[in-house]
């Protein structure tokens, strides 16, 4: 029942209900990683059976991939899709220029490669994830387990000449032992705590031995869904420099709350 939910789970969910508003039959859509992106796979698959909407979802995750599939959406690998038409995610951050912070879930590197293989990227989030300046949120930096500990040194070494505030860098763990990618890779945490140049950090990051990617997503985000705890949706375009509010109403008997 919404009428159960948090706060921020109502956000979230509204949020993700005026995204997926964003989907037509045909297309080809990225679906994110995380729980505000959770949402918007729920909200697919309601409209999915009660619709009849058609379209190919691709997962940049394998949780993605069993909630879709569990929800009755058709999922496609990127190989086949081979284009997008919009992917639609979340986001840890995100800054009056639309830049990001991603990686929490762990699937930085996936949710990257997709978003950026589509026409448009947009990001549902609760009105609490939108910062003055990146890096409040530790920074996700995807490594290869070969020589992990060296291109960690190699991080903090660099970080001394970035504009950030802190250096204090760590591996992501999962219980006792080193967290896992769906690739197989590592993920280093940055606590950085304010970034003053984004887009330089991304670049230097990303030309480290070992290093796969970060999680900085510059100049790929079109849009941003923000969802408020009282259903208000505040929906801003980077590119057309538009803002439109919109209400939402919470439907107490929703099949999406069946399971929660």
């Amino acid at each position: 029942m919404s009428g159960d939910l948090s706060p921020i789970d109502k956000a979230k969910f509204v949020a993700a209900k005026r995204a997926a508003e964003f989907v037509e039959d045909g297309m080809r859509v990225g679906l994110g990683t995380g729980s505000t992106a959770a949402w918007l796979v729920r909200c697919l698959g309601e409209k999915v059976r009660e619709e009849g909407l058609r379209f190919r979802g691709v997962p940049t995750s394998t949780r993605t991939a069993e909630l879709a599939r569990e929800v009755g959406i058709e999922v496609i690998s990127l190989d086949e899709a081979r284009w997008l038409d919009v992917t639609i995610d979340g986001a840890d951050e995100f800054d009056s220029n639309l830049s990001l912070i991603k990686g929490g879930g762990g699937a930085l590197l996936q949710e990257k490669i997709v978003a950026t293989a589509s026409d448009q990227m947009v990001v549902i989030a609760d009105a609490a994830k939108e910062v003055e300046h990146l890096g409040a949120f530790p920074l996700p930096v995807e490594v290869i387990p070969f020589g992990w500990q060296t291109s960690q040194a190699l991080i903090e070494e660099t970080l001394v000449s970035m504009d950030v505030m802190g250096r204090q860098t760590s591996l992501r763990m999962n219980g006792d032992r080193p967290y896992i990618t769906d690739e197989g890779n590592h993920i280093l945490d940055l606590h950085l705590q304010r970034i003053g140049n984004p887009r330089q950090l991304a670049m230097v990051l990303n030309q480290i031995p070992g290093v796969v990617e970060n999680g900085l997503f510059i100049d790929i985000c079109d849009q941003v869904v923000i969802g408020y705890g009282d259903g208000r949706v505040e929906t801003r375009d980077i590119n057309a420099g538009t803002v439109q509010e919109d209400k939402m109403d919470f439907v107490e008997d929703d099949n999406l709350f069946k399971d929660i």
